[in-house]
């Protein structure tokens, strides 16, 4: 039996630095969000903070992409549909204004220090491809997606083509470029 030191941790502190994080972010930007002023914002301390998260890149990173645990993929009835609905659920993620300023800033921490990537590309894998593996078993099953594809290839392409566009052309994620994307992963992936 393993027995907890101290006080339990206080979720509601945990709410309030995530809902501050978030709200700084859109307010700031990432790289004059501090996490003196989240501590502020929220009314905690930054001991309190850091005793959570390591470092504000995994704070906003849990922020901006908060694992969901209600969150299921769509089941539209056909592969084309479930992948546009995917895609969808990923353009609005990343086009959130706190994904958007978070974004330039993660991605430059997450550069320079390997074990920040690791940490992060393993949680918003997780994010990204719960029960997907499931779904692509069906997939093959059913003769629908082909047999080599693997949940890594689907996030892969669904958050790497999103990422890119939103990066050169974000103004233009729109349903015609859903459609459009959506057509291209499913042929791609398609049996």
């Amino acid at each position: 039996m393993t027995v907890e030191l101290g006080r339990p941790r206080d979720r509601r502190i945990d709410s309030a630095v995530l809902e501050a994080t978030v709200e700084l972010l859109g307010e700031t930007g990432y790289a004059s969000l501090s996490v003196d002023a989240i501590a502020r914002r929220a009314g905690t301390s930054k001991p309190a903070i850091y005793r959570r998260w390591p470092s504000k890149a995994h704070l906003v990173h849990e922020a901006v992409f908060p694992l969901a645990e209600d969150s299921a993929l769509p089941d539209t009835g056909s592969v084309a549909g479930d992948v546009r609905e995917m895609l969808r659920g990923t353009v609005e993620v990343l086009t959130t204004p706190a994904a958007r300023a978070a974004l330039p800033g993660l991605v430059g921490e997450m550069a320079a220090d390997a074990t920040l990537h690791a940490a992060l590309l393993e949680r918003f894998g997780r994010l990204l491809s719960r029960g997907l593996s499931d779904w692509l078993a069906a997939a093959v099953a059913r003769g629908q997606v082909r047999a080599e594809v693997t949940a890594a290839d689907v996030v892969d392409a669904i958050a790497g083509i999103t990422f890119l566009a939103l990066i050169t052309h974000g103004d233009t994620l729109d349903e015609v470029w859903i459609d459009r994307t959506a057509e291209l992963i499913t042929r791609g992936i398609s049996a």
